[in-house]
């Protein structure tokens, strides 16, 4: 079941109301689109409006480019909310003639992947429009709903089930039928019917060896051997699921020294549970062999969360060199290093020493189970 959460998104979105921009709000399905957009609509009773655009008679309606038709269609509103909205034909062109005919209503486009919303809309869209992403429930959100002590309790249950809003807070036999049936059917849904692919077999398969491989560098020429395909096509589906919102990268750190490693990348799931499902893999966190690798997958996802909610932009990365020393999480912001070790356990770790001689400015810090909060903002 769902809690009332207000999502930390909002009051970014809401600050950016009415000011000559239209509203892109990106993110994988289920993950609380609409159930954003029609909070920030409630305060607007009347004067705002909710449109699905997965009915045909609102997409024929958006997709008449006539303003006098346009403006019968959503009558006096201020606030209008498109859902679904890479379903009207042509978008990108609505879009610009709403934000150029009538620039006192604020609209507000949603779309299950960037992909697909992205294509329709860049182009006649540019400098009209901002762009948000919208991902799973935050550890930190959970706050809303849990006390400190509650929500650490329920550590073990967000590292195996993930954060999605309709699984988060489900009793644990429900979760993993949630989890599953999400996975299974919808996730992927846009990858699937944007590229027309008809081996979604290879997709699932792909999935489940980046879902082994997580904290690990990925080798696109080795991913291809074992799927039978060729590195491009291997290219192109980890670009996909990334702009469906269910993995991303995180690029290697690579400036002084010629043993760094400058190519392969980490990939990370936005979602733990996700990728547990994907593997079939819910053991609780001590009877676990992947622990070190889910943990770093949770604290580099939440992390991401974390900054969004700030308005931070730093680089993100990881360290390695050649003779296999690393850090998992490096964060550069305005020429400072900051560098973080992932353990399970509170145990002594010290800078490599050819990390701090090649960036001796930079701080270090080990982050475990007594004070992660501290770096995801808990």
């Amino acid at each position: 079941m769902q809690k009332n959460v207000q999502r930390h998104l909002q009051a970014q979105m809401e600050r950016w109301l009415f000011k000559g921009k239209i509203l892109i709000l990106y993110g994988a399905r289920q993950v609380g689109k609409t159930t954003l957009s029609k909070a920030i609509l409630e305060p607007f009773g009347d004067d705002g409006l909710y449109l699905n655009c997965e009915i045909q008679s609102v997409q024929s309606a958006l997709s008449v480019r006539e303003p006098l038709a346009l403006q019968r269609f959503l009558g006096n509103k201020k606030l209008v909310v498109l859902d679904e909205a890479q379903y009207v034909p042509g978008i990108g062109e609505t879009l610009k003639l709403l934000a150029d005919t009538f620039p006192t209503i604020q609209i507000i486009a949603i779309g299950s992947s960037s992909f697909e919303l992205a294509n329709r809309s860049a182009e006649p869209l540019t400098g009209r429009a901002l762009t948000f992403e919208l991902y799973p429930l935050s550890y930190t959100e959970l706050g809303q709903v849990f006390n400190t002590a509650e929500r650490r309790a329920h550590l073990d249950f967000v590292l195996r089930y993930g954060l999605y809003p309709d699984i988060a807070f489900a009793p644990e036999e429900d979760a993993r039928t949630l989890l599953d049936n999400l996975s299974s059917r919808y996730l992927y849904k846009d990858v699937l019917e944007f590229e027309n692919l008809k081996r979604a077999d290879v997709l699932l398969r792909l999935l489940q060896l980046l879902a082994l491989q997580v904290g690990q560098l990925v080798s696109y020429h080795e991913l291809a051997n074992a799927l039978k395909i060729s590195n491009p096509t291997v290219e192109r589906y980890i670009d996909l699921l990334e702009k469906a919102f269910v993995v991303f990268r995180l690029p290697p750190f690579s400036r002084n020294l010629r043993s760094e490693i400058g190519k392969k990348n980490k990939i990370f799931f936005y979602d733990t549970g996700i990728r547990n499902s994907i593997i079939q893999q819910y053991q609780p966190m001590d009877l676990r062999t992947d622990k070190g690798a889910l943990w770093e997958n949770f604290l580099v996802a939440e992390r991401l969360k974390r900054l969004q909610a700030l308005g931070w932009r730093p680089n993100r990365y990881f360290w390695r060199t050649h003779e296999q020393v690393e850090i998992d999480y490096v964060e550069e912001c305005e020429g400072q290093l900051n560098a973080f070790e992932f353990k399970w356990q509170d145990k002594a770790s010290r800078v490599p020493t050819a990390f701090a001689n090649a960036y001796p400015n930079s701080t270090f810090e080990v982050v475990h189970q007594d004070n992660f909060e501290s770096f995801i903002g808990g």
